[in-house]
């Protein structure tokens, strides 16, 4: 099992942005997107400590960490941290997702095509961050964990 923090409040990957060149239209990443990208990659090959990317059929277990706003109660912030206000606003975990599993392409994995047992929290912590689990996948074990059919 490989496990690492994403330290930073999470970010979603950005759309491409299209600008114009002379008689062609060039697309980029966004800036915060590759910033965000760069801080994944460079946790990620930490993490691998000099091992080659993982092959095969892999499991991702990702907890994202948002900031609690520093304008709600103090009620209301001690249930965020206790768990029973959940983070239903922006950015979309689909999107951090995304970053991040991007990122991690020829880092920690080969490619995100190998990711086949997915686990996402979204929760609000005093420090922002996203933790990183993941792990190789047997064939027996998704014949078990699926019931056989």
């Amino acid at each position: 099992m490989i496990e690492f923090v994403i330290p930073g409040v999470p970010q979603g990957k950005g759309r491409p942005r299209a600008a114009m060149r002379g008689k062609h239209i060039r697309l980029y990443t966004p800036e915060k997107t590759a910033t965000y990208e760069s801080t994944v990659s460079l946790a990620g090959y930490k993490a691998m400590a000099g091992r080659a990317p993982i092959e095969g059929p892999v499991m991702a277990m990702l907890t994202i960490k948002l900031p609690i706003p520093a304008s709600w109660s103090k009620r209301k912030q001690a249930a965020a941290l206790a768990g029973t206000e959940l983070p239903t606003k922006k950015p979309d975990a689909d999107n951090v997702i995304k970053a991040i599993f991007d990122a991690m392409n020829g880092v920690v994995w080969v490619d995100d095509t190998q990711v086949v047992d997915m686990v996402v929290r979204k929760r609000y912590a005093l420090v922002p961050g996203v933790v990183v689990r993941i792990s190789t996948v047997q064939a027996q074990d998704l014949l078990t964990s699926s019931g056989g059919a």
